[in-house]
């Protein structure tokens, strides 16, 4: 990208705040970083004209970003599963004299073939995988920016940069980020992620763990409960000797996500993550804390997770945007069409 991004540029006709604290709806808790936002509508290149399809409407500000950038012969369809925010981002849009401007409700994992084709789509919410209905609705050369999750649990998301030829998408970049999981009806709840929670507790206090062995476990998730209660009251915790880890959060993850098919990911504590290793008898984790809980100090789950920490200490703490990403064509039938983004160093 060369000088100014060409979304900050504009960013100045577009009041942020009248958008994010509007008068008349109040507040949103449903919007992303400004400084992001600005990130992926320069790697989107829009230029006037072009016709954009966006996936998350929230506060209407990134819409109406766009709206100007594209211009008036331009055109903008955004989609959002919460009636309540579309609704008021059309009359604020309407308001600010925005013609090339329309927000529906509806799943945006199913795109939104009334409008298609467009020349660029870009997403605010993280669906399973990239759906085909994206693919499939994209003008040929034209760029899809969402995040994507790397590995089948929870917050493993980066920002992936598609480009469609052909009805083939090719991932040409990957960004640090990502956004609130879709879900198929509005979320109330932004602490607990939207999907592939394998087992919670909700009292005492809220627990959740979420498992990328899952199709191992038993129908009553037998694997997921012990592994839970087996963090909850863990026999053994260490402080992690390497240094601050939740500095460099994004980037255990992610080492973390490409490379080991036990991945465990739980929320222990309100606010504070936590992965490691499990099987259906050991578990330990690493929290953003620094501070390391298994379910005996001498777990192989424990030996495992040190494995995984020295190696990503001896690989130097890569950044998302070092690793190469590949699509790979989902092959369960059963489940939603489209690709898997997966990671390699």
């Amino acid at each position: 990208m060369r000088g100014r991004p060409i979304a900050r540029r504009n960013s100045g006709h577009v009041p942020e705040r009248h958008y994010t604290h509007h008068e008349g709806r109040g507040p949103t808790p449903h919007r992303s970083n400004p400084v992001v936002i600005h990130r992926e509508l320069t790697t989107l290149d829009l230029q006037p004209h072009m016709r954009v399809a966006e996936y998350g409407t929230g506060s209407g500000y990134s819409t109406e970003l766009i709206a100007r950038l594209v211009g008036p012969t331009g055109e903008v369809t955004s989609l959002d599963i919460d009636a309540y925010l579309t609704r008021w981002a059309n009359l604020i849009h309407h308001e600010r004299g925005l013609d090339n401007v329309r927000c529906y409700t509806a799943d945006g994992t199913a795109g939104f073939r009334e409008r298609a084709p467009y020349d660029r789509m870009v997403a605010w919410c993280t669906p399973p995988l990239l759906p085909k209905a994206w693919t499939d609705q994209v003008a040929d050369d034209g760029l899809i920016v969402a995040p994507l999750p790397i590995a089948d649990v929870p917050n493993m998301t980066v920002v992936a940069k598609i480009r469609v030829r052909g009805g083939e998408p090719v991932a040409e970049a990957v960004f640090t980020g990502g956004y609130i999981e879709a879900t198929a009806s509005p979320k109330a709840d932004l602490d607990l992620p939207g999907r592939w929670v394998d087992w919670e507790h909700r009292a005492p206090g809220p627990s959740w763990i979420s498992l990328a062995w899952r199709a191992q476990d038993d129908r009553l998730h037998t694997g997921a409960r012990t592994t839970l209660d087996r963090l909850l009251n863990a026999a053994h915790t260490e402080p992690y000797e390497g240094g601050d880890v939740d500095v460099d959060w994004p980037s255990w993850r992610t080492f973390a996500a490409a490379r080991n098919p036990q991945l465990t990911m739980a929320g222990l504590r309100p606010d504070l993550w936590a992965i490691g290793h499990s099987t259906n008898e050991t578990a330990a984790v690493i929290q953003q804390d620094g501070v390391i809980i298994a379910d005996s100090p001498d777990s192989p789950s424990l030996f495992a997770l040190r494995d995984w920490l020295t190696a990503w200490e001896k690989a130097g703490r890569p950044a998302p945007e070092t690793y190469t990403p590949t699509l790979v064509p989902a092959g369960d039938d059963q489940g939603p069409a489209g690709w898997h983004l997966r990671l390699s160093l």
